[in-house]
This record gives structure tokens, C-alpha cells and sequence, in this order.
């Protein structure tokens, strides 16, 4: 199953359409649901494989990379949210006891799975690489689990972590002093991005961004001027993170700004 989703396969006319009239995306509830709820899964790419090659979130070829490899899942458009359960990390299981650990398996929402079938809308699907579908397995029996094709799962919320990674933002290819977009990287804790507010050298007050599509995020207006001092909230919780001048006067596009202090979880 191919999702392949890179940033240059929409007009770029359609993203400067979308960043003028998006909307913004502001619900938040108290904390992270951690019940256990039921589910199905399926897996795709190599036997052992990572999974995505890109995806429909924009990680692009981080997803072949630590933290993500080998831990990426596409989910249904029920957990997918038009982009907004980007990052989501989710503990999931199965619940044949012949076959399957007790352990559960870490999985990061990078991409959605084409509606239809088990992935319709209103269904509860993860299409998970093929490595995090193995691991679900008792010691040596990845290979049997994959060749029951599609299992039943239980599976929960979990909090985010990225050993060694602080939270990153992407200038996007194709921004410029008048339309800026930028995707939102190793985001811990909920994972999710609820809003994305930008404040620029020759303002006092935070703008907000417009949703744009998987984990992006555009303004479109100018001239815009570094440094841009970004905040982010999340989704699920509200909780909001800010980053003072992280993007410098001299950015660049296809270029990713972090700082080592830049977590949500403490």
C-alpha cells in the first residue's frame, strides 16, 4: 500500500488558497485519554520494513530515521482528523494469547490510510509498517502474526518521547518573505498540534497560523521579517510551548530551527 504524500504534489496556488481561508483548529480537552479501546490493524511496505516512505503528515524521510523508524502507523481518517492526530503516539496490542505478546508496541501517526474498507470513515484502523506489526508477536513468531493479514487490537493514548530530540520547525520549501509555511517535528507529550501562532522581529503580537495540511502550517501576509519567535498548543491537552526568536533573521527554506531546551515533557 502506497501513501506516498510530498509537499510539491499540490499547486502551490492551492496552499496559498487554503493558508488565506483555513481555519483554525482550537479544541481542547483536559488530558490524554488513556483507556484501552478496540480497534483493527493491518500492515504494509517490506516484512521488517519502516513503513511509510513519507506519508500524508509531511515527516517526508524522517520516517525512515530514529526516533520514527520502524514505530510509524497510518491510522483511519476517525484518528487521522484532517491532519490534525499528526504525531499522536499510540500504545497498541493484540489479543490472541498464542500468538501475541503481552507487551504493548509504541506507534507515531505519520499517514492516513485510504479511505475504504477497514479504513473507512468511522472505522478505527491502524495500518502499521511491517516491523511494529511483528513486534506485537511473542519472540519469533513476527513472521505467523503478519500472515494473519488483518488482527483485532486493543489500543490507548500514550505521551511522546523522542530521546534526544527537541521540538524542531521546518521552514517549508517554497516560502518567502510573503508566505511562510513551516512543519511542526518531534512534538512530545500529546503530539498533536492544536494551533500554531508566529510573532515576527516588527510585532508585539502573536499571529495566528493556518492550518495547511498533515503537520503544516502557513501565514500568508508580507513582508514578514526574522526572527520569528513561534508558540504551538496542543491538541489534546492545550498545552502551549513557546520558542523566542527560534527562527533567525537569515532563515532559509528546507531548513529546520531547534533549541536543546525545546520540550513540552519535563
Amino acid at each position: 500500500m502506497s501513501r506516498r504524500f510530498g509537499f510539491l504534489s499540490l499547486p502551490l496556488v492551492l496552499l496559498l488558497f487554503k493558508c488565506l481561508v483555513g481555519s483554525q483548529a482550537h479544541s481542547q480537552n483536559p488530558a490524554l485519554d488513556l483507556h484501552w479501546y478496540p480497534a483493527t490493524a493491518t500492515w504494509y511496505g517490506s516484512s521488517e520494513g519502516d513503513g511509510s516512505n513519507g506519508g500524508a503528515c509531511g515527516y517526508g524521510k524522517l520516517v525512515n530515521m530514529k526516533p520514527m523508524r520502524a514505530r510509524v502507523t497510518a491510522v483511519s481518517p476517525a484518528l487521522y482528523k484532517n491532519g490534525a492526530g499528526c504525531g499522536s503516539c499510540f500504545k497498541v496490542k493484540c489479543l490472541d494469547k498464542s500468538i501475541c505478546s503481552r507487551r504493548a508496541v509504541t506507534v507515531i501517526v505519520t499517514d492516513e490510510c485510504p479511505n475504504g474498507g477497514y479504513c473507512a470513515i468511522g472505522r478505527t484502523h491502524f495500518d502499521l509498517s511491517g516491523a511494529a506489526f511483528g513486534h506485537m508477536a511473542v519472540s519469533g513468531e513476527g513472521g505467523q502474526l503478519r500472515n494473519r493479514g488483518v488482527l483485532p487490537i486493543v489500543y490507548r493514548r500514550t505521551p511522546c518521547k523522542y530521546h534526544g530530540k527537541s521540538v524542531t520547525f521546518q521552514v517549508n520549501e517554497g516560502s518567502s518573505d510573503y508566505w511562510l509555511s513551516i512543519l511542526v517535528l518531534f512534538a512530545d507529550g500529546d503530539g498533536d498540534i492544536g494551533s500554531v501562532q508566529i510573532k515576527h522581529a516588527s510585532s508585539t503580537d502573536w499571529e495566528d497560523m493556518t492550518h495547511l495540511w498533515g503537520a503544516n502550517w502557513c501565514l500568508n501576509k508580507g513582508p514578514l521579517k526574522g526572527p520569528f519567535s513561534v508558540r504551538v498548543t496542543t491538541k489534546t491537552t492545550g498545552t502551549t510551548l513557546s520558542a523566542t526568536n527560534i527562527i533567525p533573521t537569515n532563515w532559509a527554506p528546507k531548513t529546520t530551527y531547534t533549541a536543546s531546551s525545546l520540550k513540552f515533557l519535563t
